[in-house]
């Protein structure tokens, strides 16, 4: 039995704020033209993308602020994965080598045709040392060979530059091979190449907390985003299909019940995919794609459901 959700005053008012804003009040720019032209989007990486807390994050935007766009989202990453093909003797320890995602690419596109694709790799993709040219070209090539593959099966491609390295190494900063491959990654735009820029904003926003409390991580340890850091990966999305926009939840809460829906929904999707497709890293399989779909069917009245529950208390 769905337990009666009762709503506050002020968080009506704050919800019913947000859903009276239309595109028609929302400056939008030139790249939500793509969000609008594109029935299926799928979000390709390694264990931040598998997570996928920032991809249902930036699902709840759409489906709250733009009902009239209707796109299928899919999560296809997978823990441990490069895009460099690369993987360090000591990640062995695990039982297998890193998966490289161009062994399962073609498959992927082939099933999934998307119209558009996120993708967001680099983290594992210098393997953890110092910088090396061989190592950065390997990267380089990678993600030219999937943009390369992405437009010639008719998808746009937007790409996000890595996340911050925050673990500290006496040895050397890894860190500072992530602010390499960003900066390559940036320069692309020159060729226009759409790349949103993650690592900068994700650096800046640190130091920023840490002038208020030098103890702030966005990710315990030092790889994996938490909580805030998602919702900073989120946003960055959200800021680059619109400029003027409810970026931040006034009340993180507000819909939660609709992130679980979209959170389980995603889950099911991934998984089953991930399986339907095949890839070469050990992980749990999922469930045959028709049983998925019946169970993501179910997430889908629950979605809409809860928003209306919202959109009626907000009237009242």
């Amino acid at each position: 039995m769905m337990t009666k959700i009762r709503y506050k005053k002020p968080l009506l008012r704050i919800l019913l704020s947000a859903f009276a804003l239309t595109y028609s009040n929302v400056q939008a720019n030139d790249n939500f033209e793509i969000l609008k032209d594109s029935k299926k989007l799928v979000f390709f990486g390694d264990s931040i993308t598998y997570g996928g807390e920032y991809v249902v994050l930036f699902e709840r935007w759409l489906t709250v602020n733009h009902p009239e766009i209707s796109l299928e989202i899919l999560n296809q990453g997978i823990p441990s994965e490069t895009v460099s093909g690369l993987s360090e003797a000591g990640h062995l320890r695990h039982g297998f080598p890193r998966p490289d995602m161009h062994e399962r690419l073609d498959r992927a596109l082939m099933a999934l045709d998307p119209d558009l694709i996120i993708a967001c790799y680099g983290i594992n993709c210098g393997i953890y040392k110092p910088f090396d040219e061989d190592r950065f070209n390997s990267y380089k090539d990678g993600l030219q060979r999937l943009k390369a593959k992405a437009e010639a099966q008719g998808a746009k491609i937007i790409f996000m530059t890595p996340p911050v390295y925050d673990k500290p190494n006496s040895k050397f900063n890894y860190d500072d091979v992530m602010k390499a491959y960003s900066d390559w990654l940036l320069s692309k735009r020159e060729d226009d190449w759409r790349v949103i820029n993650l690592h900068a904003i994700m650096k800046n926003k640190l130091a920023e907390k840490r002038t208020k409390d030098p103890n702030f991580k966005y990710s315990r340890d030092g790889i994996h985003p938490g909580r805030e850091g998602h919702e900073l990966m989120a946003q960055q999305i959200i800021n680059f299909f619109a400029l003027k926009a409810p970026l931040n939840d006034p009340q993180p809460n507000s819909y939660g019940r609709l992130l679980m829906f979209l959170r389980e929904r995603m889950r099911v999707q991934r998984d089953a995919w991930l399986t339907k497709i095949g890839h070469k890293r050990p992980m749990k399989k999922g469930m045959p794609l028709a049983d998925a779909d019946k169970i993501a069917a179910e997430k889908t009245v629950q979605i809409q459901q809860n928003l209306e529950t919202i959109r009626k208390a907000a009237k009242q």
